[in-house]
């Protein structure tokens, strides 16, 4: 869908983006700017900084950037379409009928397809399932092995792939989709002696939907001895393991306490079902930090569901981890005598299990009673090892209350002199994971290299020229006039800087002033929009209270893109004897050259 420049602007205009990222995450003012924990990333330390005068935001940590509808887009995987709708929504402003350009329709086009496609795929399976007797056997399965309701079936919209190998293909193609989009959809599979074969078939079907409750992949369960017991989509455009949750656009709407975090899809299913519907699973891999940060936008706390195995504990303190990351709270749901929770509701009810979340052991105490098993605590060199192990998880704890608090408990079971757990935490030599501080501004009295050697991908120093000469710029639009004649766009010659100077000169030469926010529009890929975030976000660490001394650190700056911009400019095998003649006397007057 297409909206005018000039709608897109006035709904920015409207939404302030300290206000609307305030009401999804802490800020906190420093400076010139707000800063929180970025929420797209792992840390303690904030470097996550939104800017109320440039209306953008950038993490110097993850490199996470944009403008208040990028953000939108990446806090809540709106499109951009949906954003904007929000945007306009919360501002009063009524959108006109949008159009779609050949251009957008090609862009956006593609992911709406495939959303289309897994609609249309989901509506098919849970017809067969419900509707056909071919589905008999899948309907059998759930309402027997599973035990679920119609309603619950109807609910979580469940189906079954048919035993035809191109069922689906033949279903989807009598709908207009093309080869090339079920490809690419992940549900059909291409080869030049089986021609196209579905991906799923003679499986009972999961849909997965995104945080918006739109359908975006499956997971299908093998009917009968075949292999692999368990499929689940491969990752496409709309679909991402690690940046999704099944059932989060159910559990985000609970009105019960905390996320409950299991497994596997029949787990959370039948636990909906039992009532508890804030349960989510991760999507067929282990659990992530991406999907910790999903399930922090809506809680803090978060209850480990998992199977009661070996596998399922180890799995378990996996979690309990990326979770402390996340500084989030951990408990434990103790599932025995049974495996996991669809087992222990169809044999014990809900009741009981409400009662084991009741019980549920903090994520430290879970690892400390997991490691006392596998210590002899009557040998004193592994009671020793074991009592160094608590020392090193406590020490973990920034909080000296809550330290203290796990020590009293611990102690008290365990038989440990507290003292002595106190002395050996302090003597602990361990490094805590907690981000650095990071430097976010641009010093003028340090060469640009030195800071790109502290970056992987070290920027050349006629890059770090421009990015600083442009960054200065951009906090203060004066220069622009004060530059004029002896500065434009075209000396920004690195190919990512320089279209953004352009956009930044076209701005200031037709209003007379900045929009950054805007540039970022300029730009559809989110890649590119971080990295221009990145450059037009960043505040000067250090400029001269001197006026001389500024004036010498700008005449410098400028200076030496000049030089670079001569050079290119010389560089043209196919310049004019005439043109570069002129350079030439342009690169000996460097030296006279006033700001």
């Amino acid at each position: 869908m297409y909206y005018s420049d000039e709608i897109i602007e006035e709904i920015r205009e409207k939404n302030d983006i300290v206000d609307v990222i305030n009401s999804f995450v802490g800020l906190k003012r420093a400076g010139n700017s707000y800063m929180c924990c970025c929420p797209f990333h792992n840390e303690k330390t904030p470097s996550f900084h939104v800017s109320r005068s440039k209306q953008i935001y950038h993490c110097f940590g993850c490199g996470a950037g944009g403008n208040v509808v990028t953000f939108l887009m990446q806090y809540e995987s709106y499109t951009f379409q949906e954003a904007l709708k929000y945007l306009a929504d919360r501002a009063g402003i009524a959108l006109p009928e949008a159009e779609m350009t050949p251009e957008k329709k090609k862009q956006e086009g593609r992911k709406e397809v495939l959303r289309e496609i897994n609609r249309s795929a989901a509506a098919y399976f849970h017809y067969i399932l419900t509707k056909t007797e071919r589905g008999r056997k899948g309907y059998d399965y759930y309402k027997e092995k599973r035990r679920l309701t119609d309603e619950t079936i109807a609910s979580f919209g469940l189906g079954f792939a048919d035993v035809y190998k191109d069922d689906l293909y033949q279903y989807l193609k009598g709908r207009g989709y093309s080869d090339d989009m079920l490809r690419e959809s992940g549900l059909v599979n291409f080869s030049e002696k089986y021609g196209a074969q579905d991906v799923f078939w003679n499986r009972v079907m999961v849909p997965i939907t995104d945080i918006g409750g739109k359908v975006i992949a499956f997971g299908g369960r093998v009917l009968g001895d075949g292999l692999p017991k368990y499929v689940n989509t491969k990752e496409t455009e709309i679909f991402n393991k690690r940046r999704n949750l099944f059932a989060m656009n159910i559990a985000k709407k609970s009105r019960r306490r905390g996320i409950i975090l299991c497994e596997g899809y029949m787990d959370v299913i039948a636990m909906h079902q039992a009532g508890f519907d804030n349960a989510v699973a991760s999507l067929g891999t282990a659990f992530t930090g991406e999907q910790a940060l999903i399930i922090k936008h809506y809680s803090n706390e978060v209850y480990l569901a998992y199977d009661s195995d070996n596998a399922g504990r180890t799995a378990t303190r996996r979690a309990i981890e990326i979770l402390r990351n996340a500084d989030m709270q951990q408990r434990v749901i103790n599932m025995q005598p049974y495996k996991d929770p669809d087992e222990f509701i169809k044999n014990l009810g809900a009741e009981e299990f409400e009662n084991r979340i009741r019980e549920a052991k903090p994520g430290l105490i879970f690892e400390v009673d997991d490691d006392a098993s596998k210590y002899n605590q009557s040998d004193p060199e592994e009671r020793t090892s074991f009592i160094n192990n608590i020392a090193r998880l406590l020490k973990a704890l920034d909080d000296p209350v809550r330290r203290n608090s796990y020590m009293e408990t611990l102690c008290n079971k365990y038989a440990i002199d507290k003292a002595s757990l106190k002395q050996q935490i302090e003597r602990t030599a361990i490094v805590v994971g907690r981000a650095e501080p990071v430097n976010t501004g641009v010093s003028f009295y340090a060469e640009p290299e030195a800071a790109g050697r502290a970056k992987k991908d070290a920027e050349d120093m006629s890059a770090a020229h421009q990015r600083l000469l442009l960054t200065w710029m951009v906090n203060d639009p004066k220069l622009f006039d004060r530059l004029d004649g002896i500065i434009s766009e075209k000396d920004f010659t690195d190919e990512n800087i320089g279209p953004v100077a352009k956009i930044l000169f076209d701005q200031y030469r037709e209003k007379g002033s900045l929009s950054p926010a805007a540039v970022i529009d300029k730009y559809p890929d989110l890649e590119m929009q971080q990295k221009v975030a990145a450059m037009i976000s960043t505040e000067l660490a250090s400029t001269p209270e001197d006026d001389d001394e500024k004036r010498k650190a700008l005449r410098d700056i400028v200076r030496k893109v000049k030089d670079n911009s001569i050079k290119c400019a010389m560089s043209d095998p196919h310049i004019d004897p005439a043109r570069l003649n002129e350079l030439i006397i342009m690169k000996q007057s460097l030296n006279r050259l006033e700001v």
